[in-house]
């Protein structure tokens, strides 16, 4: 027995000091436990286009027509799909951040959800004499600061943030010129005129 103990003992430590990593890699470097989270994250994360490119005000210019328009929005919306999900969150943050009650509520909320998680690692909750589980207590939380969200004005504030995602999302993509535009050609063929 004396053995197994020294064998599971045994090992390396690293000692190395951690190098000071920036804002942006500590928030790239986000660690999920679900896999299938992990992967969408780290492919999201690889496809975000550089800000240079998506900003850059030279490549924007009206559509000729109106015929090619869809095809032009439909392909910024595959291009820059990483980027629009970092102005949706731009936006949830700036709508969140602006709204002191709406900041209050999320609080109490998560802060609720904190308490449970911690009290439940101890021991289990009981109503008289029936445990209640992990899911019924954050389902209780939930109801409970439904009116407190309804008072700070979160169904407004989810609207705002849908319309104003939608309306930046689609003033990008439609002035947005594609590559094929930007080299000089149209992505709609079938005005192509022969002399």
């Amino acid at each position: 027995v004396m053995d197994d103990q020294e064998k599971l003992l045994t090992g390396n430590l690293d000692n190395s000091v951690p190098e000071k990593q920036s804002f942006k890699k500590r928030i790239m470097s986000v660690s999920l436990t679900n896999a299938a989270a992990r992967e969408w994250f780290a492919k999201t994360r690889e496809s975000v286009k550089p800000w240079q490119e998506f900003l850059n005000t030279k490549k924007f210019g009206l559509p000729k027509s109106l015929t090619p328009l869809p095809k032009r929005i439909v392909a910024n919306i595959e291009t820059f799909q990483s980027n629009y999900l970092f102005v949706f969150l731009g936006l949830v943050l700036f709508c969140i951040l602006t709204s002191p009650l709406l900041l209050v509520a999320i609080a109490a909320c998560l802060g609720a959800c904190y308490i449970i998680s911690i009290r439940n690692q101890d021991s289990k909750i009981t109503i008289m004499g029936r445990e209640i589980s992990l899911a019924q207590q954050y389902a209780s939380v939930g109801i409970m600061s439904f009116p407190l969200f309804w008072l700070a004005g979160a169904g407004s504030a989810v609207f705002w943030v849908i319309g104003a995602s939608f309306f930046a999302i689609m003033l990008h993509a439609t002035f947005y010129l594609t590559q094929p535009e930007q080299e000089g050609f149209d992505l709609e063929l079938d005005d192509v005129q022969t002399v």
